[in-house]
């Protein structure tokens, strides 16, 4: 009889394992107007997703400067190699190279600027992990097609991506499609670019534009592959693990049927193919939406891996008495059970662990976890003539999240990397506050736009650098 040998845990990441963080260009790069970019959705969304756009941008708008990366990269990265970043998750504002989205000719100053980051990248022996589009829909595009709804946008975004292939490919081997394509049901302007109020939508119209971002990334990746082929893509997701609420099968049917609403992405993105229980939620539902038959097969060019987002989870219950509490984009029923950050987000790094299984098992593609983080309101103090902020929180918030991370390696997913979020502080994309600070690095501007924009290092600073530093063997 032949006996087989199971290796014993070493409680180790992996060799080769992509430390570093992440942030969003339309949160951190300010200039706005400079350098030949167009307005972005961004530019008329002053209080984030908490009211309508203006017409145009205004003072108020904390995104307009951001906190200046456009100006001070250099300094930035440099901090971020002093962590001993493996990788860094950033964003290519579509309208810096696109200015309305329909040009004729690519922006070449646009084009310039990251080159310059890509420089002080590779000076740092850093991996760049490049999202294609993160909310930063330009504003042409969504005023003059109507956004993600208009299929004219699958060509526009090809063409930037052939762009993006074309100039950075031999540069870039990790590439994002869309962030957290599944907030389009839930915020359709910021996500898709769609400027209608999100009641005068019907469920068509959303998975509609839905479908023409999902045939655009399809569409990238093969595009990639053709162009680069030693590139990866990968799709990004907003996860939220969905707990019944209590044991009752009613409970259990609710949690599944919410859950596989965030499912579809990643079962379309990885199987090429909408999956049965999405389409009987059409017919039951009275949704129609047009696929053409080019559609179906450009959804076959599957991804590389699947990237995701994780703050918090959620529970769900048949009971339609129960309350739902605020979340990341999607809010749910509060888990008794859990603490909550200052913004409301239940803290649950256990739930990291079971969306990392549950990927794994589903789909069968390496994960990587490239948003994770702790938004609270940081105060600068001074420690032998130096500031700091001591948030000893968010070490605690991150190491539990990471011994996670490590706990689902160890349960065979295939993990290629981290990156925190909001590594330095940046304008929160839900409120446009500078107060909802994510950062190692604390960025000296606030809410009312003062400041001197100063960086200064935070004591979690010198904790994920020496995590980094003993590729996690200092997790407790």
């Amino acid at each position: 009889m032949s006996q087989t040998t199971i290796a014993p845990a070493t409680g180790a990441f992996p060799d080769g394992f992509l430390w570093g963080g992440a942030t969003a260009a339309n949160q951190i790069e300010g200039a706005y107007a400079s350098g030949g970019k167009g307005l972005s959705i961004q530019d008329v969304m002053p209080r984030g997703i908490t009211t309508e756009p203006t017409e145009g941008p205004t003072p108020e708008n904390l995104k307009q400067v951001g906190i200046d990366f456009y100006n001070r990269y250099a300094e930035d990265i440099a901090l971020f190699a002093e962590m001993g970043f493996k990788v860094y998750r950033f964003s290519i504002a579509w309208s810096r190279i696109f200015p309305n989205g329909d040009d004729a000719e690519p922006n070449e100053e646009g084009l310039a600027f990251y080159d310059r980051v890509l420089d002080e990248l590779e000076k740092h022996g850093i991996e760049p992990l490049v999202t294609i589009s993160h909310y930063e829909t330009p504003l042409n595009l969504a005023r003059a097609y109507g956004g993600w709804r208009n299929r004219k946008l699958i060509d526009f975004y090809e063409r930037y991506c052939q762009v993006l292939f074309e100039r950075f490919g031999t540069r870039v081997k990790y590439w994002l499609t869309f962030n957290e394509i599944n907030s389009v049901i839930h915020e359709p302007f910021m996500s898709g670019g769609i400027p209608v109020p999100r009641e005068e939508l019907t469920d068509s119209d959303l998975y509609q534009a839905i479908h023409h971002e999902l045939v655009a990334s399809a569409r990238a990746t093969k595009l990639a592959h053709e162009i680069m082929p030693g590139a990866q893509v990968g799709c990004m997701i907003l996860a939220m693990p969905v707990y019944p609420l209590t044991p009752s099968p009613d409970d259990v049917v609710r949690a599944m049927d919410t859950a596989h609403a965030s499912y579809a992405f990643g079962d379309i993105h990885c199987r090429g193919a909408y999956p049965g229980y999405l389409r009987r939620f059409f017919r039951d539902n009275g949704i129609t939406i047009e696929i053409t038959e080019q559609d179906r097969e450009d959804l076959t060019h599957t991804v590389d891996f699947v990237s995701f987002s994780y703050y918090m989870s959620i529970c769900e219950s048949a009971d339609p008495g129960q309350e739902k509490g605020p979340g990341n984009i999607m809010g749910g029923i509060p888990n008794p059970t859990l603490e909550a950050s200052e913004w409301g987000w239940q803290i649950d790094p256990q739930g990291l662990r079971v969306v990392m299984n549950d990927y794994w098992e589903r789909w069968g593609k390496p994960l990587f976890v490239v948003e994770n983080g702790l938004g609270a309101k940081d105060q600068l103090v001074e420690i032998d003539g130096e500031p700091t902020v001591l948030d000893d929180y968010r070490i605690d918030y991150l190491n539990d999240h990471l011994v996670q991370v490590r706990e689902a390696i160890e349960d065979g997913a295939e993990v290629m990397g981290y990156t925190s979020w909001g590594c330095i502080d940046v304008v929160s994309a839900s409120t446009a506050q500078l107060s909802k600070r994510y950062g190692f690095i604390y960025v000296d501007r606030n809410d009312d736009g003062s400041g001197t924009l100063d960086r200064y290092k935070k004591k979690s600073f010198g904790w994920y650098r020496d995590v980094i530093a003993s590729n996690g063997a200092t997790l407790s």
